[in-house]
């Protein structure tokens, strides 16, 4: 991933070394259990983190589809504002949170999620935020009182789930759903409709040839389709993790989507 160092003020501060503690203090029962085992301290790193809306000046936002945080155990913090990713060093004291030299890529997307990303970008710029967990939610506060909150990513059922594609870039509204009763691929590849077989088996999917509607649209828009075109007709391997799936095809292709919310 090419990175550029960010020297500006958009700095995202995330968990690192956090530890909650579940039980009411050291020794404590649980209640209604007889066994007399306090209960476990649950730690909130290692974790990937959906993030789900961003709430500034009292107005809440969704977060963009692929928007995540993990926190790891390492004092590094890596994810997606929803277009572009990120690396960042992490410094904790308590509950309260600093990120230092943050890297990330410059992409751009579509409007509509660059607002997005610039208003969960903006929520976690604020040098300092303080973290709640409860549960399988994480929430960060601002020094001023706004608030981003998270959930615990769960991964996404391959089929079933519209993935919007989000690599190649240029790529629009580009989506595919996988159906497992049916052993087919339908969505749209930036500009034409496409509908396909697919066989999904030990990690790899191989896709027919596709049917396309004949459409034209916008160069961008053309490209990317003849970028995603090359996925059929083939074997590719496929991996979801949390709320992103990547397909990489024989002839190098690589393919990723989010789920949609």
């Amino acid at each position: 991933m090419d990175r550029q160092k960010h020297t500006s003020r958009r700095t995202l501060a995330a968990v690192a070394v956090l530890v909650v503690p579940l039980a009411a203090a050291c020794g404590s029962e649980k209640a209604g259990a007889g066994s007399g085992a306090a209960e476990a301290e649950r730690p909130v790193t290692g974790v990937r983190w959906t993030v789900d809306s961003v709430t500034v000046d009292g107005a809440t936002r969704r977060a963009p589809d692929g928007a995540h945080l993990t926190l790891g155990e390492d004092g590094r913090a890596t994810g997606s504002y929803g277009c572009n990713l990120f690396e960042a060093r992490v410094r904790t004291d308590g509950d309260r949170v600093r990120l230092s030299d943050p890297e990330t890529t410059l992409r751009a997307c579509d409007e509509q999620v660059m607002a997005g990303e610039s208003a969960v970008s903006g929520a976690l710029a604020a040098g300092e935020l303080k973290a709640d967990v409860s549960g399988d939610r994480l929430t960060l506060t601002t020094e001023s009182g706004d608030t981003v909150r998270l959930s615990e990513a769960k991964d996404s059922s391959l089929h079933g789930t519209r993935w919007n594609v989000t690599t190649p870039d240029g790529a629009g509204r580009a989506h595919l759903t996988f159906d497992q009763e049916r052993g087919t691929v339908s969505g749209n590849l930036g500009c034409n409709q496409v509908n396909a077989r697919a066989t999904v088996r030990d990690g790899h999917i191989t896709l027919g040839l596709p049917s396309l509607t004949r459409m034209m649209c916008e160069d961008s828009l053309m490209d990317a389709e003849k970028a995603l075109t090359k996925l059929f007709d083939g074997t590719a391997t496929y991996a979801v993790d949390g709320d992103t799936l990547t397909l990489t095809s024989g002839n190098g292709t690589e393919v990723r989507a989010v789920a949609a919310r």
